[in-house]
């Protein structure tokens, strides 16, 4: 799942943003940052300023979570006046905070990862098209040029990608990936960011879709030679988990142990309200889940972990085509749309608090 959202200018939503991070208490060690990305409840300058306020208390890391511009490049935008107008003042914010900032690229429908990105499908346009990827290198190389992100994702949930969409589509992605992660190596001296692409860990254990045989992700690690750090993204509820204990011990470590990669939690998340096909649930049993997934970050020694939603999704206020799933995932929020605290942000700060 990868949220897309309408940026709003964030040059005039950093002047009213004031927070700090708050000194963490000393406990048992973590070794990963932790944090959120800028998507808000509603789509509006305000709704923005709270989000980032309220979670960048809890935060030592910054999401960035992009998809190419695609319908503003068709139309002949520069990358460059997109990037600096969109993200700079947001991520010159973040390191002035001190955060590490991860970037994950995604260039398909994150809410539809057997089809391609609904504003190519619109223009008649596919990223098998050998226009279209040099689109997306010139995107990828302006957001590492402009932004320097300490982490770059290049492709998000290869390997669901891999498992239902389009063969053509798939090997068009892997090229087009591949292509551009040699670009970023070579241009001006090479990019300083690690490097990589995101897996899906439900699919890579076999349930999503599957018959729950671990599969791992060893097909992923050939078909993107490059990835130096891999991006997890585990939705357990939607996976048939009926609760947070089920979760095995060596979730994420098992993929660690098999890749021999740093790994790093990129999106994910417990609903607090039951959603189709998903497990019963309740606000409590999410918070559960939270102190679950840290002793699976804990297991495996994952370098980050981050959940793209702080706030859950006011989906009235979101211009939602028919047949999104993005209600499944509305309610994985630590607060309410509202900004109300949910028990799981309590069990966040605790976490929090450990000092790295």
């Amino acid at each position: 799942m990868r949220v897309g959202w309408t940026a709003i200018p964030l040059v005039f939503v950093l002047t009213g943003a004031q927070c700090r991070n708050d000194p963490a208490s000393p406990a048992a060690a973590r070794t990963y940052r932790m944090g959120f990305s800028a998507v808000p409840p509603q789509l509006n300058v305000q709704s923005v300023i709270q989000t980032i306020d309220m979670w960048s208390k809890r935060g030592d890391a910054a999401l960035l979570a992009l998809t190419p511009p695609w319908k503003a490049m068709l139309a002949d935008s520069a990358p460059r006046e997109i990037v600096r107008r969109e993200q700079l003042d947001l991520v010159n914010y973040y390191r002035g905070k001190g955060m590490e900032i991860v970037a994950m690229i995604d260039a398909t429908d994150g809410l539809a990862r057997d089809k391609e990105h609904p504003d190519l499908i619109a223009a008649g346009r596919s990223i098998k098209e050998p226009g279209i990827q040099a689109m997306f290198q010139a995107y990828v190389l302006t957001v590492d040029s402009i932004l320097h992100p300490d982490r770059l994702l290049l492709a998000m949930e290869t390997n669901l990608i891999r498992a239902i969409a389009p063969a053509d589509v798939y090997t068009a992605l892997r090229s087009m990936v591949n292509n551009t992660a040699t670009a970023l190596t070579s241009a001006g001296g090479g990019s300083s960011a690690a490097l990589g692409v995101s897996v899906q860990v439900e699919t890579a254990w076999g349930r999503l879709p599957g018959n729950g045989t671990y599969i791992g992700v060893a097909q992923d690690m050939a078909d993107f030679p490059f990835t130096a750090n891999l991006g997890l993204s585990s939705y357990p509820y939607l996976g048939g988990f009926a609760d947070p204990a089920d979760i095995p011990q060596n979730y994420y470590a098992r993929i660690a142990t098999d890749t021999h990669k740093p790994v790093l939690v990129v999106e994910g998340g417990w609903s607090s309200v039951t959603v189709p096909g998903g497990a019963s649930t309740s606000p409590e049993e999410q918070a559960r889940y939270i102190v679950r997934q840290m002793q699976l970050l804990d297991d495996a020694r994952a370098v980050d972990v981050f959940q793209i939603t702080f706030t859950d999704i006011d989906l009235a206020s979101w211009n939602l085509p028919s047949g999104s799933i993005l209600p499944l995932f509305a309610s994985i929020g630590l607060v309410t749309a509202d900004f109300n605290a949910k028990p799981a942000l309590a069990e966040w700060d605790r976490a929090f608090a450990r000092r790295r």
